[in-house]
């Protein structure tokens, strides 16, 4: 696998050659400028963000303090807003049905028996149906535009609920919302890993997904507005109507204004897009790559990270399915009305954006320090939620302040997803095979949120106790798949290191070659599997 240069009338060339990595003779030079979806059997092209450099020794482009500062800030305001504006829509949008509950969706639909969890889950079934075709559709098409299309079409699919006359109806346009949405988390984890460093990366994503907690506050904020609507139509119906809408003019937003790539982005300079791509060396990751290759997606299941971020997904999310659509009828249950029940969410919300923020910023000041501390925030902030849901398992009924301050206590897992995600960016390289990967990690996804609501049992409300014991349970085997990872990514780390001599007394010819090595397969587009230059971090 050499590092490959692009020319400017877009032919691609090796240039080096890293060791220890087989050629398959078979293998072709693309042209950068054909757009079919090519399957290769192994990797013959490098990453696109090779267009913008001649040779290895561009990757060293000075750059000053200030403007390293100011680049930063303006690649920061060109993409978190609009991520993080759009994830506070994914979080309103999922607590529309737990709103609707309450404004009496469940008698004017008919609702009986596990109906109800059925549309909870449902939504999740159009997610995990879709997954893998719009994870590949995004490797092919320019993500924000593509973002931008599903976006606008999951909030005509929440418009349309509102039409909803039964079960039945509700139920598919909930499916097409959720394959809409399949898009979503796998493509702001492109998007950020394009556009950030690793060690960057866990506070970047920790600002998009902090607007999760304030969609949680905003939608308790909206819920009570609409609830005061008095209109012709119930209000469950506006709560799909006026979200939807919302929803739909931020989709043509993300269409016109997100940047697709670091490589392309129209707000920057020529030498702009240089520097930001040349942040990205230490990576190892690259950009990203337009061409499907099979050899990749092949290692990809053969790699046991995939089934441990798998697992992340499953017991991460039983919680999520279950309070995301429950947790308004818990909180309804401690004596509350209808309309204080919306609003109790917003401290609920503001506390989860709180978590978040918490959690990443100290990771981040700890691996300043050259720690590797991810796993162990992961489980530091799964601890309020075992203990919240302990309380509400064993606190009496008429403990309502108590009960109240527990469920509270079930928000900081957002926290440790956050960390679960920056474990997946950080740890995959090769295009394909990050697209796979973060497949497979929303299967996951999809799996718990289909399974947590089942749970949750008619017949044992308000307290809900199997639910609140899925809790317990998917977060105690969280803890134990968290570890797993660690220590198989801090031996391959230390595998590594010995087969590279890195530790051992080097002269500085030695350490200049293995710079030369790291510039030669930053853009390659090899997998982490591959590169031996590729370091986990954990």
């Amino acid at each position: 696998m050499g590092f490959l240069s692009q020319k400017s009338e877009g032919e691609v060339t090796s240039t080096g050659q890293t060791p220890d990595i087989e050629q398959d003779p078979t293998t072709h030079i693309e042209t950068s400028s054909a757009q079919k979806w090519h399957l290769s059997s192994k990797a013959s092209d490098g990453d696109t963000a090779l267009a913008l450099f001649d040779n290895p020794s561009d990757l060293h482009e000075a750059i000053s303090p200030a403007d390293e500062r100011a680049l930063q800030w303006k690649i920061d305001l060109m993409i978190l807003p609009y991520l993080a504006v759009c994830y506070a829509f994914f979080y309103i949008d999922k607590t529309t049905l737990s709103y609707a509950a309450i404004f009496g969706i469940k008698d004017d639909l008919h609702l009986v028996g596990t109906e109800y969890s059925w549309l909870s889950s449902i939504f999740y079934f159009g997610f995990l149906a879709w997954a893998f075709p719009t994870n590949f559709m995004m490797q092919r098409f320019p993500i924000g535009k593509y973002l931008g299309c599903n976006i606008f079409m999951w909030g005509v699919f929440l418009m349309l609920q509102a039409c909803a006359r039964n079960f039945t109806e509700l139920a598919v346009l909930r499916a097409f919302s959720g394959a809409a949405e399949a898009c979503s988390d796998p493509s702001f984890m492109l998007i950020t890993s394009m556009w950030y460093t690793r060690r960057q990366q866990p506070v970047r994503i920790g600002i998009w997904y902090t607007a999760n907690g304030l969609g949680i506050a905003g939608g308790g904020l909206m819920g009570y507005g609409i609830g005061h609507i008095k209109g012709s139509l119930p209000s469950w119906k506006y709560e799909f109507l006026i979200i939807g809408a919302l929803c739909s003019i931020w989709g043509i937003v993300l269409f016109f204004f997100l940047p697709d790539s670091p490589v392309t982005a129209p707000l920057l300079t020529q030498k702009q897009r240089r520097w930001a791509v040349e942040r990205l060396r230490e990576n190892q990751t690259g950009v990203e790559n337009k061409h499907l290759k099979r050899y990749q997606v092949v290692e990809a299941f053969k790699d046991p990270k995939i089934y441990l971020f798998f697992l992340l997904g499953v017991v991460g999310n039983i919680p999520n399915g279950g309070i995301s659509n429950f947790g308004t009828l818990i909180i309804k249950g401690f004596g509350f009305s209808t309309l204080v029940t919306t609003l109790m969410q917003v401290p609920y919300g503001i506390f989860i954006s709180i978590s978040i923020l918490v959690c990443v910023f100290l990771n981040d000041y700890v691996s300043r320090h050259g720690w590797q501390s991810r796993c162990y925030f992961i489980i530091l902030f799964l601890l309020p939620n075992i203990t919240g849901a302990f309380g509400l398992a064993f606190l009496a009924a008429n403990n309502r302040a108590g009960r109240l301050i527990c469920y509270y206590l079930t928000g900081p897992y957002n926290a440790a997803f956050v960390m679960i995600l920056s474990l997946q960016t950080a740890n995959t390289a090769g295009h394909t095979k990050k697209v796979v990967t973060n497949a497979c990690l929303f299967l996951g996804y999809c799996t718990g949120n289909i399974a947590g609501p089942f749970f949750y049992r008619n017949d044992q409300a308000p307290r809900y106790q199997l639910g609140i014991w899925s809790m317990i349970v998917s977060h105690l085997l969280e803890v134990v798949v968290i570890l797993t990872l660690r220590v198989l990514l801090s031996r391959e780390n230390k595998r590594r290191d010995k087969l590279q001599g890195i530790g051992e007394s080097e002269d500085e010819e030695v350490k200049l070659e293995r710079e030369r090595e790291r510039d030669r397969t930053a853009f390659s587009d090899m997998t982490d599997r591959e590169n031996l230059n590729f370091r986990y971090i954990y």
